[in-house]
């Protein structure tokens, strides 16, 4: 128990103070002895690593926490851990800048490499396994660094049960569940045309991806059509070589005569046919598409479904590559021009291979028109700052289509909160284009545990697999070799070549509550834990990382990973959009630094699940309103005469039986009786996931217990009214303190913990969480009704601001106050008249006539 509350309670300083005891006792450690129904265990989403969490992220974090902290208060053994996503491209992207290097597979690893001092503008050329090296010694800073920010945000983590998505415990997880799918035939691997990062050099998903308006130019171009006037627009005039047809709807009378006949392209002289499809917008341009190989995914559509070759004229690193006119499917009436106008193209980068083509066909008086500016929707990779591109590659999928009826059974075995979201989810499976692409082109991640043979001419197998056994998991095909094989071997005609991708980190992160349960590791764990209960998940993207997790769980469980998934809502990105309302205020760590961290989670605790929220300074300011008046609360009612600390309690802070006898007082029935009612409200809506709702009883009530009834009872609490009635408010005040402090200490940890402290041992977090019945109970009563409490607080107002208005002091008498209200309202106000003169220097109170509806008069005293 700590000393006696200070005169001046203050937040400030609670986090630091309370965060380090925490940790010290274990009071958030998970009892893994207890009974599966005995655990309420939770599916932490990882949180990012290599960037600054936003408000957005730290609200799921938040409003997770409160939840925990209530089924902890419950009673419930709580498996709450926390994983760090720390592998992809924001760690690498950090590791280049930081210490000035890139990332070269071809050469050997050095086991002393040391970075350079000072990072130049020209990279320093390392091993992969020395820029995995640099890339696990940044985000075990950024992690610890994360850590701490969380700990003083008071999240209840059991920092035990931590994991990292490219620790040795993931990588195993992961790699045995791509076995053991590629066991099953779910997964394969495949070239084919796919979405393409040209910046990063990596196969993207197109659930990574963002649509953003973008100015450009739209060229309208006339094709040889051997007699008739062919013309087309585009926006992308580079691609003109890789144009493999022409494109009409089958229902547009104007081009009827061209359908099945041969144009040739501009410069290049190339034939293409003219085609129809259901996909092609008569009232788009000039009614006729080109479809190039590839521009975007609508000329993929069509190169599939029409059968059209292929002319692949963008390279890897978004240039125009080098191309041999006249032949391997670059046909063309004369090879020699096109080569020397393919030639004026290669190597440029597309935005200056777009302003040189626009100018070849210009000069060649294939330009229709004049250009004209369009804006548009242009595809990017979220953290993209160039469109992406359609490449072919070979890539690894799971065959996720195979699985969708299964999957959208398993969604419907899910509570979902709020429970619109199983509809948006289960409609973007439905929607879904593609098999799931796992695969990316890029360093710091789960590498692919195999190897493909190398034939005797030097050529790779990539049918053949070499699968290791998973005892061996996990492991790195670039430094590991297969059974059978030396490490001589590797690269060597006869050989081996290690698969030189990594898995996409949703393939990890989608595994979370396989890795921190311990599937296959720990069974006993695993027992007690899984499926967990709940999964709490951001809006932004929630249905691939859902739609992943299902689905691996699916395939190994035959269930849904989770009982309940919570999809939080959301908050602008302040790096992409800043709004006013930010003000100063843009991390979480800001918010914290200025307001405290009880400020931030009291504003967490009020966003509704699922939804756009808003968020400005003036809501942290409120919060740290609500903490600073539970401290001062608290205080008052501890001090009092009779209080526990008045009295010298014996730090237990419970309210005896004897106490409980004492309340007979009906105002403090009342206060009891509507308190009651409010922890009931506050129970169901923590049971249902809902925050906001909890705090929206608890916090109506807390202000009006501070603001009325502490101003009611107050003159009895000091002995105006004799002993007995005395007794009764410091009863009913100790027992209304204890249970708000046991409410609001899931949203404010660090108050409550304070305040409870002073007349307590032990902790509020691991304190009771409070029961209506009881409250009920100490009214003395069968039937106990808030009546009486809620109708003296709203005449108590009144007064105040009858006396507000005039200019009078709130302590000067009122001569008369007439009440005229419903009769049970004006029976229940009678019965506490003398609490309610005391409060408002009521000099005569006039209870009655009836009325439908309430009305007071107030006349005051002449000064």
């Amino acid at each position: 128990m700590e000393p006696k509350p200070p005169t001046r309670p203050t937040p400030d300083g609670l986090e630091r103070k309370w965060a380090d005891r925490w940790a010290r006792s274990g009071v958030y450690r998970f009892d893994r002895n207890r009974r599966r129904d005995e655990v309420f265990s939770i599916d932490t989403p990882p949180a990012t690593v290599g960037g600054p969490l936003h408000l957005g992220h730290i609200l799921l974090y938040l409003q997770t926490d409160m939840v925990a902290r209530f089924q902890r208060m419950r009673g419930r053994a709580v498996f709450f851990p926390m994983g760090w996503d720390d592998s992809g491209l924001p760690t690498e992207r950090r590791v280049q800048r930081h210490f000035g290097v890139r990332c070269d597979p071809s050469l050997p690893y050095e086991p002393a490499f040391e970075p350079p001092e000072w990072p130049s503008r020209q990279p320093v050329a390392v091993s992969r396994p020395n820029f995995v090296e640099l890339c696990s010694q940044l985000a075990m800073e950024d992690e610890q660094a994360l850590e701490l920010l969380l700990r003083r945000l008071g999240l209840s983590v059991d920092w035990l049960l931590t994991y990292a998505t490219i620790g040795e415990r993931a990588r195993r997880t992961s790699q045995r569940a791509f076995l053991r799918l590629l066991a099953k035939g779910l997964a394969y691997q495949a070239e084919a045309p796919n979405l393409w990062e040209v910046d990063l050099q990596t196969a993207v998903s197109h659930v990574e991806l963002e649509d953003r308006r973008v100015e450009g130019m739209s060229y309208r171009v006339r094709l040889d059509g051997h007699g008739d006037d062919v013309q087309v627009d585009t926006t992308r005039p580079e691609l003109l070589p890789a144009c493999v047809a022409l494109v009409v709807h089958p229902d547009d009378d104007r081009f009827r005569a061209l359908v099945g006949r041969t144009v040739g392209t501009p410069i290049f002289k190339a034939g293409v046919p003219v085609l129809t499809h259901r996909l092609a917008d008569p009232h788009k341009g000039t009614g006729i598409a080109m479809v190039c190989t590839f521009g975007d995914p609508t000329d993929l559509v069509w190169w599939r479904e029409l059968g059209l070759g292929t002319r692949s004229v963008l390279d890897r690193d978004g240039t125009i590559r080098a191309v041999r006119w006249g032949a391997g499917g670059f046909g063309s009436d004369d090879p020699e021009a096109a080569q020397r106008a393919h030639d004026e193209l290669a190597g440029l980068p597309v935005d200056r291979a777009r302003e040189r083509a626009a100018a070849m066909l210009r000069k060649a008086g294939a330009l229709a028109a004049p250009p004209t500016p369009v804006v548009q929707a242009v595809r990017f990779y979220e953290r993209g700052t160039r469109p992406v591109e359609i490449l072919t590659s070979r890539q690894w999928f799971i065959r996720t289509s195979e699985l969708t009826p299964a999957l959208l059974a398993s969604s419907a075995e899910l509570s979902w909160h709020p429970a619109a979201m199983r509809s948006r989810f289960q409609t973007w499976v439905e929607e879904l284009p593609s098999d799931w692409m796992v695969s990316r082109q890029r360093f710091f991640g789960v590498p692919f545990p195999l190897w493909f043979p190398v034939a005797d001419d030097g050529t790779v197998d990539h049918d053949t697999l070499l699968l290791p056994e998973e005892a061996r998991l996990p492991l790195d095909p670039s430094t590991d070799v297969p059974e059978g094989y030396t490490a001589g071997q590797r690269g060597r005609p006869g050989g081996f070549v290690g698969a030189p991708d990594v898995m996409d980190t949703r393939a990890t992160s989608a595994l979370s509550s396989q890795i921190v349960g311990g599937w296959e590791e720990d069974q006993d764990l695993f027992a007690r834990v899984f499926p967990m209960d709940l999964r709490p998940q951001s809006y932004d993207g929630f249905r691939p990382w859902l739609f992943y997790a299902l689905a691996h769980a699916l395939v190994e469980h035959g269930s849904p990973p989770w009982g309940h998934a919570v999809i939080s809502g959301w908050v602008p990105d302040p790096e992409r959009r800043r709004s006013a309302t930010l003000e100063h205020v843009h991390t979480p760590g800001d918010a914290m630094e200025r307001f405290g961290a009880d400020a931030l989670r009291w504003w967490a605790a009020g966003r509704r699940a699922g939804v756009r929220t808003a968020f400005n300074e003036g809501q942290l300011r409120v919060g740290r309103r609500v903490a600073t008046k539970l401290l001062h609360a608290s205080r008052f009612v501890l001090t009092v005469p009779g209080g526990l600390v008045a009295t010298e309690g014996d730090g237990s802070g419970g309210v005896t039986g004897g106490q409980v006898a004492e309340i007979g007082e009906p105002l403090d029935r009342a206060m009891l009786a509507a308190l009651a009612t409010v922890v009931g409200e506050a129970t169901a809506a923590f049971e249902a996931h809902d925050p906001a709702r909890a705090l929206e009883a608890t916090d109506a009530f807390f202000w009006t217990f501070c603001n009325d009834y502490l101003e009611l009872v107050k003159g009895r609490a000091y002995g105006e009214a004799g002993r007995p009635g005395q007794r009764s408010a410091v009863a009913a005040l100790q027992l209304a303190l204890r249970t708000l402090q046991l409410l609001l200490a899931p949203v404010l940890p660090f108050a409550a913990e304070e305040a409870f402290s002073w007349s307590n041992g032990g902790s509020v977090h691991r304190g009771p969480w409070p029961e209506p019945g009881p409250l009920r109970a100490a009214t003395g009563v069968e039937r106990p009704s808030p009546l009486a409490f809620e109708a003296a607080a709203t005449v108590l107002r009144e007064v105040r601001r009858a006396k507000t208005l005039a200019g009078r002091s709130l302590k000067a008498p009122a001569s008369r106050v007439a009440v005229a209200d419903r009769p049970e309202r004006l029976a229940a106000l009678a019965e506490v008249a003398d609490d309610l003169c005391r409060a408002g220097r009521i000099v005569d109170l006039s209870i009655g006539p009836p009325a439908d509806a309430t009305a007071v008069r107030v006349d005051l005293a002449d000064t």
